[in-house]
């Protein structure tokens, strides 16, 4: 087969995702083997590739390749998630567009566009993955609403409710007035924002007196119930029992007393508003004060809001205050530092809001996760650090809101029969219902018709805690094959943004429904930021467009340029000449590869220096997979990445082959050129894992493979003998190639001029690698003698001193003039930190790091001035 001059990812990426594809290398059924398992973070359905999904899947893909390599039965299940709030937003956005608001059609019509969006957008990030290479089974593509992921949610549901663990209650939520649905604590982030502390004039009722309140929200006066003071407060004893006069409403409010208020805040008076503030509800409720809601779905003000009906909270925010100053309620205004809660998703300022929800009881179900990741260690953190993360969270868990007020998701399984508090039954389908219903109401005349189901849907977290589980179908089929031989999963990689959303509930769910852990461990990646630190944003314009990338620098190239710089659990600085570094590595590999196919091989005899090099490349490379191995299972795929880079680029690219290499228009002899070939498949076994399309191509140019003999299932390399001799011999040659290289670039001294080399005989002394020494720097001969060689330029590795005669070569006194120039330099330089080391007052104050490092430019320079003196006296 012809070998192309050039690489071409582009071709060569869709010519063997294919043929891997065909062959089903990513297909898996249980089987013998040791199964190795990894379940994709199923990405939004409404998503598109980014350089998170690109990190967090080309990490996985490593993973999922080298278990395949080391012959175990690699299965990577992909699948989306239907992220209620993000789709639904989608959804009814595309229905504006076409003049149709949500409100205007039924649930049902809604979900029949829903899911003709979805069979139009759902599997764009997909075909996305398979272009970074991705390797997941296919055939297993899950997505949290397919029937049997739904029916599992329903079943878990009425399971928990059934236990006690699910009620529904009526709370104080999180309120996204964009999505108009209510959010759980962990999908809200508080923001510090620059405000204002607005100073508001209460008058006390029957008299000219009044009370000043500072509040944040000027806006919700129009809701408040109460004013409360603290009783220790002496400043506010006389308004003990007294009402006030709200302003613009003129509604008379008591003033109560609690020690809730902080006397040191504002003018210890608060404004209480039991509909929109938690603490405030629970002063309402322990004063029994009347509960006002001014707001309604869409944060706009509803009759409460008097003339300001119908207006948006932050507009009316504006107007209120300048209405306040006109009718002399508004004090002063001082600017003000508070922490705003946003929805995680929409971005909108999140509004607290009583209202009737379902929850999920969580004291006891974290104990047998907590214990699993902080006691007994089944399940292990890399890095570990995010076990404190996990510890608070789960220490401090409160109960989970787990309804939202959407359509598209799965709908909760209640089932309404009466208008009383407690006329309600939850079961897995409305046939059940009907039975439950007859039963609690003992009415056996009751029907279907007469029941409705509640109108909410679980979030979307509540389907994907039971991930690792309901994609093996292991809630509906508990004993089914796939789940007893896939679960639990070995590896989970994902971002630690979402170690509360998901991974601390998946724990939850997996020891809840089969008292096992869902993965033995979890990979936590860096999240990836600009070269200023900023995260990447589609609204900060500094995230790349990740398909570009693949096309600019080829899928190989964008892969290794991620990793080079992603340490677990420490954020990426990316820059694209990252992805250029890939691309250049992908470039020496192909390069040096035509370069070994492009020599002519003669059975004639292996050179002492070739057997040499090979031998020592063996004995390094087992040192590199021992290494290696060591970084795979601490999880720094970066550091493996790296130690595979080095092998190859410098060890292998630069030092072997250029050894091995044949003199111009010669031949290789064959046995120099079969090992070096086993060698370069042994690298690409390595290499393989973060570089597949490359590998794949260049393994299959090698040699014509059936489809067994493929690279994606070939046989990760054993460790060998580790010969440290070998090891040891080869970098004291290398350095005397490097005072060899550094004298000709010095003296301007051509590669083709041939030089002599002289070493004076030492217990190191050793002429094993003396043919590697010629070969490499054009060296005659090398001669081993008992004293300083005259008329020489010499250099020293370790204790041996190397001298290269100059008579001929360069001009003497030009040398010598050059080399005095240098000594008065380092001697001047000498004196200085000497100067500075005898000074008793620096020695004395300055850290132990200064003065070690002062210390060794003083050993250096006099290292140095000896080198110079003895390169003098040679030529004298």
């Amino acid at each position: 087969m012809e070998i192309p001059s050039k690489y071409e990812p582009s071709s060569a990426e869709n010519r063997w995702y294919d043929y891997w594809m065909k062959n089903n290398y990513f297909h898996s059924i249980p089987d013998e083997r040791e199964p190795y398992t990894i379940v994709i973070p199923p990405p939004n359905v409404t998503g598109v590739l980014h350089m998170g999904h690109m990190l967090n899947n080309t990490l996985q893909d490593v993973l999922t390749r080298r278990a395949r390599l080391m012959g175990k039965n690699a299965c990577w299940v992909p699948g989306t998630d239907h992220a209620s709030i993000a789709t639904e937003a989608k959804v009814v956005a595309r229905l504006k567009e076409q003049g149709i608001a949500k409100n205007s059609i039924s649930r049902d019509e809604f979900l029949e566009h829903a899911w003709e969006w979805k069979k139009e957008y759902g599997g764009v990030i997909l075909e996305q993955l398979k272009k970074l290479g991705c390797s997941c089974d296919w055939d297993r593509t899950a997505f949290t609403m397919d029937d049997n992921m739904s029916e599992s949610v329903i079943k878990v549901f009425v399971d928990l409710f059934n236990k006690g663990l699910i009620y529904r209650g009526y709370r104080m939520v999180n309120w996204d007035p964009q999505a108009q649905t209510t959010l759980s604590d962990e999908e809200v982030i508080y923001e510090e924002k620059q405000g204002l502390l607005y100073y508001l004039a209460y008058q006390i009722e029957g008299s000219d007196e009044k009370v000043t309140i500072a509040t944040t929200r000027p806006e919700t006066i129009l809701g408040d119930t109460a004013i409360c003071i603290n009783p220790n407060d002496e400043r506010h004893h006389h308004l003990k029992g007294k009402r006030a006069i709200v302003p613009i409403c003129e509604r008379s409010i008591p003033i109560i007393e609690d020690e809730y208020v902080e006397i040191e805040f504002g003018t210890g008076c608060l404004k209480v508003t039991p509909a929109h503030d938690v603490n405030d509800k629970a002063l309402g409720e322990k004063h029994n004060l009347e509960t006002i809601d001014i707001f309604n779905a869409d944060a706009t003000l509803n009759s409460f809001g008097l003339h300001y009906e119908g207006k948006d909270r932050f507009t009316v925010r504006k107007e209120i205050a300048q209405e306040l100053e006109e009718k002399g309620f508004l004090v002063k205004t001082e600017q003000y530092l508070t922490k705003v809660g946003t929805s995680e998703r929409t971005k909108a300022v999140i509004e607290p809001r009583l209202s009737d929800q379902w929850f999920l009881k969580m004291e006891e179900l974290v104990k047998p996760a907590l214990k699993a990741v902080l006691e007994t260690e089944d399940i292990k953190f890399f890095p570990k650090k995010f076990e404190n993360t996990y510890r608070h969270w789960m220490e401090n868990i409160r109960d989970w809101n787990i309804s939202r007020q959407l359509w598209w998701g799965q709908r909760i399984p209640a089932y309404y029969y009466g208008d009383g508090q407690d006329d309600f039954v939850v079961a897995e389908n409305i046939d059940e219902a009907l039975k439950l219903a007859q039963d609690k109401s003992n009415d056996p005349k009751l029907a279907i018709e007469h029941l409705r189901q509640d109108e909410d849907v679980v979030d979307t977290w509540f389907s994907s805690w039971l991930w690792p589980m309901t994609v093996f179908n292991g809630i509906l089929e508990p004993d089914n094959d796939d789940i007893k031989y896939y679960y639990p999963t070995n590896d989970l990689v994902t971002g630690p943004d979402i170690i509360f959303f998901w991974v601390a509930r998946m724990i939850i769910a997996g020891y809840e429904y089969r008292n096992e852990k869902p993965f033995k461990n979890v990979y936590f990646t860096g999240i990836v930021r600009d070269k200023q630190r900023r995260k990447m944003s589609k609204s900060l314009g500094n995230s790349p467009d990740a398909l570009k990338l693949i096309d600019d620098y080829g899928a190989d190239g964008v892969r290794v340029g991620l990793l080079l710089s992603s340490a677990a659990g420490n954020d990426l600085m990316f820059d694209e000449d990252l992805c250029q570094q890939g691309k250049n590595f992908a470039n020496k590999i192909w390069n040096g590869f035509r370069l070994v196919k492009g020599w002519e091989v003669a059975d004639i005899p292996q050179p002492q220096a070739s057997k040499l090099a090979i031998e020592w490349f063996h004995a390094k490379f087992d040192q590199t997979l021992v290494e290696i191995e060591d970084h795979y299972s601490k999880y720094r795929i970066s550091d493996a990445l790296m130690a595979t880079y080095k092998l190859v680029w410098d060890d292998y690219s630069s030092w072997l082959l250029e050894i091995i290499k044949p003199a111009y228009q010669k031949p290789i002899d064959r046995t120099t050129f079969d090992a070096v070939i086993d060698i370069l498949e042994q690298n690409l076994k390595l290499l393989h894992p973060f570089m597949p399309f490359l590998t794949e191509e260049i393994w299959q140019h090698i040699a014509a493979r059936t489809p067994k003999e493929a690279l994606i299932v070939a046989e990760w390399p054993k460790i060998g003998k580790n010969d440290n001799g070998l090891i040891k011999g080869f970098d004291f040659a290398s350095e005397v190639i490097a005072g060899i290289r550094t004298i000709r670039k010095d003296k301007n001294i051509a590669m083709k001029e041939a030089l002599e080399l002289s070493v004076i005989n030492s217990e190191n002394a050793s002429n094993d690698w003396d043919v590697v020494i010629q070969k490499l720097t054009n060296i005659s001969s090398i001669s081993y003698v008992d004293e300083t060689v005259e008329g020489a330029l010499t250099f020293r590795v370790k204790s041996n001193e190397y001298f290269i005669p100059m008579a001929g070569t360069i001009d003497i006194d030009a040398e010598m003039k050059k080399i005095r120039e240098e000594l008065e330099y380092t001697r001047g330089f000498l004196q200085s930190v000497q100067k500075k080391l005898q000074n008793e007052r620096f020695v004395n104050n300055a850290p132990e790091k200064v003065i070690a490092l002062e210390r060794k430019k003083q050993a250096d320079a006099e290292a140095k001035i000896e080198t110079l003196e003895k390169s003098l006296a040679s030529l004298l």
